[in-house]
């Protein structure tokens, strides 16, 4: 689970815990509905922020888009989230439900545990 941070139509931030996949091509995958808060940001800033981690003292941040995926784009996403969290298919069916695949553009990998603290960037 990790932290995704959209920004509302008014310019205000918000912020949800979510569920995510990711692949080898330093892709994210979610799910949402179309209920959500999100959603709406989403769909109206694409612009997001995206924090992983803390636990054993390693994060990740990382800032990319948000792109709501097609029914045929989906299918292959759904399996790299599904395989991660597979109690999520539950939601699946739901015609609510949504895709979206964040594009990384900039990464910062931060480990507490070693001496000097190991930080790393990219922008991709």
């Amino acid at each position: 689970m990790g932290v995704l941070a959209t920004t509302t139509p008014e310019n205000k931030p918000e912020a949800a815990i979510i569920e995510f996949g990711e692949t080898d091509n330093f892709e994210l995958v979610f799910d949402t509905s179309t209920t959500y808060r999100k959603y709406n940001n989403l769909k109206f800033n694409p612009n997001v922020a995206f924090v992983v981690g803390g636990h054993e003292n390693i994060s990740i941040q990382l800032e990319g888009i948000a792109e709501e995926l097609t029914e045929d784009e989906a299918h292959k996403y759904k399996q790299v989230y599904f395989a991660k969290n597979p109690d999520a298919k539950k939601w699946e069916k739901l015609p609510d439900t949504r895709w979206f695949k964040i594009t990384i553009h900039w990464l910062r990998y931060r480990d507490y545990n070693s001496h000097p603290t190991t930080v790393w960037e990219l922008d991709l």
